[in-house]
């Protein structure tokens, strides 16, 4: 059975011990150059070799180069992580920057498309500091004064957001404030009527958002049911907390909707914990329900090797691609 770590990953639980309630950790799952440079892809895929595996949805491993190349008819590329494991944001790197070097680059017309990040990790409300950071127009530590990093923002997300801003792509703080997710989870969701039209309309997933799907109840319901009696901290059992996550996965797909609606030819990149999109459900689905036509792909990590004998059939439950990290040791934070 699948581990309360496996799913929603232990990083956003040692993010947020001692200064937020365990039901709203339930919910989420050194210096940088300025001008960091965009690797040749033979090079990005020689410096895969000794971190990771990757394999494809038929079960058959492939380079860094082939996931690169399955992006070309894609918008959007899921990257769900592990939020503590070092190597995952080892991957993340490489995907956006090869992805940026294979069509943002691009001389030839055809296939050169503008490149996005998006990220989990940073609220919409932010969204106006992270743009005058990417612009230059403030320091960083002004930025990262009003933007709430989380605590492994230095070391694993830092990396991103400096090569979005050395390189001029946009980033999107694509997450829910976590002030709506928590009175969701404590209130339900009709609670969100009670806010201010135009916080609801800037900072949310257009009201009355989606319900989460039936599988991917199911498989909160499996594993909140792992958890100690009284754990999630609401009257309400997994009713409202599984609310709370919908809101997330809905405002995340929301703010892809909308940068895709400016920009219909780009590519873009989004992080989040791996439970937000594993097996094409959660955000994905979400996507799917605001803009039917949108492509894209899953990339699940795995915080293990690779098992010795791959089943295609079990990599389907994960993702269209499967990145295994070979060094599993996770970072405390």
């Amino acid at each position: 059975m699948r581990t309360f770590k496996r799913w929603f990953g232990s990083g956003n639980l040692m993010r947020r011990a001692g200064r937020r309630t365990f039901s709203i950790a339930l919910l989420s799952c050194g210096s940088f150059a300025a001008t960091l440079a965009v690797a040749p892809l033979a090079a990005l895929a020689q410096a895969e070799e000794p971190a990771f595996e990757i394999y494809n949805v038929q079960g058959q491993a492939v380079s860094l180069t082939d996931l690169i190349d399955a992006m070309s008819e894609q918008q959007v590329v899921f990257i769900g992580e592990l939020h503590n494991d070092p190597t995952a944001h080892t991957a993340e790197l490489s995907l956006l920057s090869g992805a940026f070097a294979r069509y943002g680059q691009s001389g030839d017309k055809s296939i050169g498309r503008p490149v996005a990040l998006s990220l989990e990790m940073f609220e919409r409300d932010v969204q106006p500091l992270l743009n005058e950071y990417l612009a230059n127009l403030i320091l960083e530590r002004q930025f990262l004064a009003g933007s709430r990093p989380w605590n492994n923002y230095q070391t694993d997300y830092r990396p991103l957001v400096e090569f979005a801003r050395a390189n001029k792509l946009p980033a999107l703080a694509a997450n829910a404030p976590e002030r709506y997710v928590n009175r969701v989870s404590r209130l339900g969701r009709d609670a969100l009527k009670d806010l201010s039209p135009p916080a609801r309309a800037a900072w949310l997933a257009p009201q009355p958002y989606g319900a989460a799907s039936a599988a991917y109840a199911e498989k909160f319901k499996r594993v909140m049911s792992g958890m100690p009696a009284g754990a999630h901290g609401s009257p309400h059992g997994n009713t409202h907390l599984l609310d709370a996550q919908a809101l997330r996965d809905a405002t995340m797909a929301h703010t892809i909707v909308e940068h895709l609606k400016q920009n219909p030819n780009a590519l873009i990149i989004h992080v989040n914990g791996n439970f937000h999109s594993e097996g094409r459900l959660g955000i994905p689905e979400h996507l799917s329900a605001y803009r039917p036509q949108t492509r894209f792909i899953v990339v699940t990590v795995a915080g293990s090797e690779a098992p010795a004998k791959i089943e295609a059939e079990s990599l389907k439950q994960l993702g269209d691609f499967v990145i295994y990290t070979k060094r599993t040791a996770s970072r405390k934070f």
